[in-house]
């Protein structure tokens, strides 16, 4: 019978490339039936065709018992075949591997080709069991008196240990005889298993240490050195002693050997073994650096990555021999290999200090801009170079390294990161920075803008020095017609417009004529922008206007009105399209906004102007001199609503807030934290006490006693609202009853049943009209749990001072504001605030290791920063005083403070009749519990 051969059946494959499917299922069909022959020569053909369609993706584990059959053949070549395809196909589960126990150790005890080929078959399939019943043969196999036999059975004890670690105390004894082997390839092979043994449990291998030093010295094997080398590498951290023993001879080998794969391994064991510290190590590293150098100006871009790795783990120990060749390292970030690059960039960041800030910053940053060199190449000029190319059209590349969008995006992150290394340690010069900064969003062409206004603002915040410099580069960006278009396209930075509003919004007061920012700040194009940035515009035309009013207010003069009225009504003209944005918040700043200036327009418009003869002597005594009242000679000479805006934020500073400054505020005294801020209690049973403003109609009727002190009673008198026909029931016309029980107001009028049904009438429309108002909340809780409120007739009675059909007023034409003329400080006055503003009587807290500190903005201006601060070095300047007499309490008027809770019961009525008395609320009844 003619069987097929292996070279028969790959002849098949490549005849039936059309029909391969097919061709298989017809050879395996064969193998099945050739496997099961009892000829072992034919079984041998048969697995050994079966192990190259294995190889090609065809199962196999259905012979799995055949294989094993094969492995136990007498003939070696047969025998070879069965233990390439058991370590072809064999997996940790296989079941039959259980019955390879006997086999193997009869292997191991034959003939040397026998047992050479176990060997390898044994490391492929070793399981943890097999590991253990054949330790000791493998032991005995490393005193074989064949070369190659004990070379193997290192090898293949190391596949033991990894799967039956139990094992290794028995060997170690023997693996350190075979340090001192005769043959070097042994000794290369137990070098290699040390080599990975040795991270499991470096102390147990610090006995090596001198049998390996020994070979280190001795041996001129390059592949063995370095990983005596790399042994080294990891002892050392173990054995301190090490490193001062060792510097001679590494340093030797480093200035030596022409091997750059050995001089790498060297220059990394120095480096994590710790022996570049001392004079010694610093002459080693000083060679290890000039080496590595040498092989930046190489034209090998492998000796340029190993060199650039090697220096990046240099650096931290020895940054000025590295910054010795800083130009050459710079020169690398120009490399067309990308990873080259990367490598570079890494590096540039490891070696920044104060002195080389600047020049690196600014190297970085012209492989940004775009050149004409590096401009991709027009349709036409693309074709004719496809049609005729020639050798220089070929030679340069078609695309830029500089123009991928990655390692652009790459370039200026590093860039932000490299300023604001260690809160702008480095930074000795902010306007300089700042410029960087600007000058980035103007030509990084990447998504960066977010952290370019997270930097922006946190300058601004932190360094009191820099907001001059802040405030002037905001201003061009602001003014800058071209960066606003280009913002609504990828990579145009529409984030570093929301920091240009907010620091010339913050801090205006830089700015000589601060009201020429708010055409600016409310053209109609920013409609463009993100809401989040449109936000911050609106509200930082508040604060600018604001802070020009204040001023403005401060050196009035009447010739002043018409601009005041002008530039109101140029805003209250800019806001209507605003107030219709579909984002929310866009809508309620806007909403706030022109609310705002619609009364500062009405009382512009009711401003007159006052002569100066009020302000030379209206302070001439009590009187206001020459018989005027003292209420005229206060009133000031500009209008009172120029004022109206500046206190809601400039209330208080803005400063940078410490990491720690939430954990450390104090607990006050006699709170906890843990309890009901309102004590949770069943629902009050219905008692003799009734509804306050029931009590309070019977109260008006009983109206017999007055109050014994005229003074008290006044000032209740004051506190209550007698005006006719309140709208709320619930409201008590006596507040002293409670404690005296006697009417402080007799006088009020009593309400008939006509007036009191047309209230409820009235308060009935007006719910169902505010219903539907989605800015109204209402309270749907029944009237037994609500507090006593205002009044519907209270609400009725307020004033409304209506602020339409005004006449409009002039517009005047913006024109680019200026800073103010105030000295600039020099560069070295630059502070930085690092240590955290922390709250008054803070506590000590544990810093936190994580997060993002945040900036503390108590101005009122509503828009989350989100910043990187810390804290403030200086204390906050005090504010300013006020220019109108505080609010003050009288003497005998209880101040108000945290009311402690009242527990209410409600007495049962005794009777329904109008003449019937309904029993007072007393103070005993009040403190019962519910």
């Amino acid at each position: 019978m003619w069987e097929r051969t292996l070279q028969d059946l790959i002849r098949g494959l490549r005849a039936n490339k059309k029909d391969e499917s097919k061709f298989i299922a017809q050879a395996v069909d064969e193998i099945r039936t050739e496997i099961k022959s009892r000829d072992m020569e034919i079984k041998a053909a048969a697995i050994l065709k079966l192990t190259y369609l294995h190889m090609l993706g065809y199962d196999m584990s259905w012979a799995s018992f055949h294989v094993v059959e094969v492995m136990s053949a007498p003939r070696i070549h047969l025998k070879t075949i069965g233990y390439l395809a058991a370590a072809l196909s064999f997996q940790q589960d296989t079941d039959v591997l259980m019955l390879t126990t006997n086999l193997l150790k009869k292997d191991l005890g034959s003939r040397p080709e026998d047992v050479a080929v176990a060997l390898n078959g044994l490391s492929h399939i070793v399981t943890p069991e097999l590991a253990r019943d054949l330790a000791p043969e493998l032991i005995a196999m490393l005193n074989h008196s064949r070369p190659h036999i004990r070379k193997r059975a290192v090898l293949a004890l190391y596949k033991a240990i990894i799967r039956y670690p139990e094992i290794l105390p028995q060997c170690m004894s023997r693996l350190r005889e075979k340090l001192d082997d005769p043959d070097d390839g042994v000794v290369a092979a137990t070098v290699n298993v040390l080599c990975e043994l040795v991270h499991r449990n470096p102390r147990d291998y610090l006995p090596l240490a001198p049998q390996l030093f020994h070979l280190l010295t001795t041996s001129s094997n390059n592949w063995m050195l370095i990983k005596i080398i790399k042994l080294f590498g990891t002892l050392t951290p173990y054995e301190p002693r090490l490193v001062k023993k060792l510097q001679p001879p590494i340093t030797e080998l480093i200035s030596t050997t022409s091997a750059i794969s050995l001089l790498y391994e060297c220059v990394r064991t120095c480096i994590i073994g710790g022996m570049l510290q001392g004079h010694a190590g610093n002459q080693l590293a000083r060679t290890c650096v000039t080496k590595l150098a040498g092989f930046l100006q190489d034209r090998d871009q492998n000796l340029k990555y190993i060199a650039l790795l090697a220096l990046v783990k240099i650096v931290p120990t020895h940054p000025e021999l590295v910054a010795e060749y800083q130009d050459m390292i710079l020169s690398s970030v120009n490399d067309e290999d990308i990873s080259i690059r990367m490598r570079a960039l890494d590096l540039v960041s490891a070696m920044v200090s104060r002195h080389n800030l600047q020049p690196i910053i600014q190297h970085l940053l012209s492989h940004l801009v775009r050149s004409e060199s590096s401009a991709l190449p027009s349709a036409s000029e693309a074709l004719s170079q496809f049609a005729s190319p020639s050798p220089a059209a070929a030679a340069r590349p078609s695309v830029s390294p500089a123009q991928s969008p990655a390692y652009r995006l790459t370039l200026a992150q590093r860039i932000l990161a490299l300023g604001a290394q260690d809160v702008y340690d480095n930074v000795t010069d902010f306007e300089w920075y700042i410029s960087v900064l600007v000058d980035l969003a103007y030509v990084a062409r990447v998504n960066i803008g977010a952290e370019i206004r997270e930097q922006l603002v946190d300058i601004a915040g932190r360094v009191r020095g820099a907001r001059r410099y802040a405030v002037q580069f905001m201003l061009k960006l602001l003014t800058d017609d071209s960066f606003l278009h280009n913002a609504s396209e990828d990579g145009g930075c529409p984030e570093v417009l929301w920091a240009a509003a907010f620091i010339c919004g913050e801090y205006c007061s830089e700015l000589v004529e601060p009201q020429k920012l708010l055409p600016y700040l409310l053209q109609p194009v920013i409609n463009t922008l993100p809401p989040d940035t449109i936000a911050v515009y609106l509200q930082a035309s508040m604060k600018v206007f604001g802070s020009w009013a204040a001023d403005l207010a401060e050196r009035w003069d009447d010739d002043d009105l018409p601009r005041v009225q002008g530039a109101v009504a140029d805003i209250l003209e800019r806001l209507p399209s605003f107030a219709a944005h579909p984002d929310i918040e866009v809508q309620e700043r806007a909403a706030e906004a022109l609310q705002l200036f619609a009364f500062v327009r009405a009382d512009l418009a009711a401003h007159k102007p006052k002569p100066r003869a009020d302000s030379l002597y209206g302070d001439l005594g009590a009187s206001g001199g020459f018989g005027e009242p003292a209420a005229a000679a206060a009133e000031p000479r500009f209008p009172k609503s120029l004022y109206l805006l500046k206190p809601l934020f400039s209330a208080h500073p803005l400063n940078a807030v410490a990491q720690s400054a939430q954990a450390s505020v104090p607990v006050p005294d006699g709170l906890d934290l843990d309890a009901w801020i309102v004590p949770w209690q069943e629902e009050a049973a219905p008692g003799p006490a009734h509804d306050s403003g029931a009590e309070g109609g019977k109260k008006m009727k009983k109206g017999k006693k007055k109050d014994r002190d005229p003074a008290k009673a006044a000032k209740r008198k004051g506190k209550a609202k007698a005006a006719h026909g309140h709208d709320d029931a619930d409201y008590d016309y006596d507040e002293g009853a409670g404690a005296g029980g006697a009417s402080t107001s007799p006088a009020v009028a009593v309400e008939t049943a006509e007036e009191r049904a047309e209230r409820e009438r009235r308060k009935a429309e007006r719910l169902e009209r505010l219903r539907d108002d989605p800015y109204y909340i209402i309270d749907d809780r029944p009237p037994a749990t609500r507090q006593v409120s205002l009044n519907a007739a209270e609400v009725d009675a307020i004033p409304v001072v209506k602020l339409d059909d005004l006449p409009p007023l002039s517009q005047a034409t913006p024109r680019l504001p200026s800073l103010r003329s105030s000295p600039a400080p020099p560069a070295q006055t630059f502070v930085i605030d690092k240590t955290g503003e922390m709250p008054e009587g803070a506590i000590a807290a544990p810093p936190r290791t994580s997060g993002t500190p945040s900036l503390g903005n108590g101005n009122g201006n509503g828009v989350g920063v989100g910043l990187g601060f810390g804290a403030v070095s200086t204390p906050p300047p005090p504010p300013a005083p006020s220019r109108f007499a505080p609010y003050d309490l009288d003497a005998d008027e209880p101040r108000p403070g945290t009311p402690q809770p009242i527990k209410v019961t409600r007495a049962k009525k005794k009777g329904s009749g109008g003449g019937k008395k309904e029993k007072k609320r007393t103070a005993k009844a009040d403190a019962a519990p519910a």
